[in-house]
């Protein structure tokens, strides 16, 4: 049976000379057949992690494998991934067919063997009849699907990207996240995608590994990172938050801005500080009277979708609402919430420690069952 596990660090650090350490402490699996994203601002090492599986450096400390065999030492020639880089790095004098045969004549295939596998791929990247095609003459789209042709033709165990769609239009960045998407679910094999674009990464992705400072911060999901981000920093950097002090008052209660709320976050100590966070999608617009809190609108901005509004309540809290009411500014409001809407963090909490404290309350939730 095929190991579902095609890459693992194994508590890898990264650092040049002297300098701080780029990548800290790093372990993690990626699952083959997937499409996973390293999201983080610039330089939070997700770079580095790309740069370390393809074997254009070495780890300082830690192991990294790949398909179970460990490759610290394993020149990039010799390891099963092709890169895709940002600028495409394909060979100006070359037409868009020798670009894509170009390693496999490395390899010394034979021509009636270099004609069908580049045939194919350019077909799988929707550039069938473009082989004889110059490079200078084609589109930033067209020129990022020969690049991805050009690495799926060697069929690699693993394909890395590394920002590639940074330098194309938004219509296009949009059209191309589509395409790519779709690309990596006809093949079938693992795609690595960096950006530090976070709509990108919510789009794209089966899986997202948020990075800061050299440490993943959070891994999981589209979903599960966007609802139950798990400290301050991926609130903040995945998507628009309010975010605001709180106390747990028990399972299932907490407090903010004076008043208490039902929720649906448990497993923390009584009256421990935490930090409370609610989308603004999540807040609706009714009467002061009827609403959790009352607020005044302050600024006002169209987004084409929905409003963006700028409010504050009594104690001087500024809350974020995108809804399609419009309110002007001035008014005095009310905002709704449900119970589902209030995500609770503990302070400064790790993943490490999210997962260690999820396992303790659902093992001593199972034994009270």
């Amino acid at each position: 049976m095929e190991n579902a596990v095609i890459i693992q660090f194994n508590h890898v650090t990264k650092q040049y000379q002297n300098d701080p350490a780029v990548l800290k402490d790093v372990s993690f699996e990626i699952e083959r057949g997937k499409f996973y994203t390293l999201l983080g601002p610039s330089g939070c090492g997700k770079t580095t992690i790309l740069r370390l599986i393809a074997g254009f450096t070495e780890a300082t400390t830690g192991d990294i494998f790949i398909d179970g065999k460990k490759v610290n030492t394993i020149p990039a020639n010799r390891r099963q991934v092709n890169t895709v880089f940002q600028d495409y790095a394909l060979f100006p004098h070359l037409n868009v067919f020798e670009n894509v045969a170009f390693g496999l004549r490395i390899k010394k295939m034979k021509q009636a063997q270099i004609e069908a596998k580049v045939k194919e791929a350019l077909s799988f990247v929707n550039l069938k009849g473009y082989e004889n095609r110059e490079i200078s003459g084609m589109s930033g789209g067209q020129r990022q699907r020969v690049a991805i042709a050009r690495a799926i033709v060697n069929e690699p165990e693993v394909i890395l990207l590394d920002e590639p769609l940074s330098a194309l239009d938004l219509k296009l960045r949009t059209q191309m996240q589509y395409e790519l998407r779709e690309l990596q679910k006809r093949l079938g094999i693992t795609f690595i995608f960096v950006t530090h674009d976070q709509e990108e990464a919510l789009a794209m992705s089966d899986e997202i590994f948020v990075l800061n400072e050299g440490k993943i911060q959070q891994s999981g999901t589209p979903i599960d990172i966007y609802d139950e981000p798990i400290n301050r920093f991926v609130a903040d950097f995945i998507g628009e938050s309010n975010i605001v002090p709180g106390i747990m008052i028990e399972d299932f209660l907490v407090e903010f801005v004076g008043k208490r709320f039902d929720c649906v976050d448990q497993g923390m100590n009584t009256n421990e500080p935490v930090e409370v966070v609610i989308r603004p999608e999540d807040l609706e617009i009714t009467t002061r009277e009827q609403g959790k809190l009352q607020v005044t609108v302050h600024s006002l901005l169209f987004r084409g979708v929905h409003y963006e509004l700028s409010c504050t309540d009594e104690d001087g809290n500024e809350w974020l609402v995108h809804s399609t009411k419009k309110a002007a500014i001035g008014d005095e409001i009310g905002l709704y919430f449900d119970p589902e809407s209030i995500h609770v963090m503990r302070l400064g909490e790790s993943e490490e420690d999210f997962d260690r404290r999820l396992e303790a309350y659902t093992e001593e939730d199972h034994h009270a069952k």
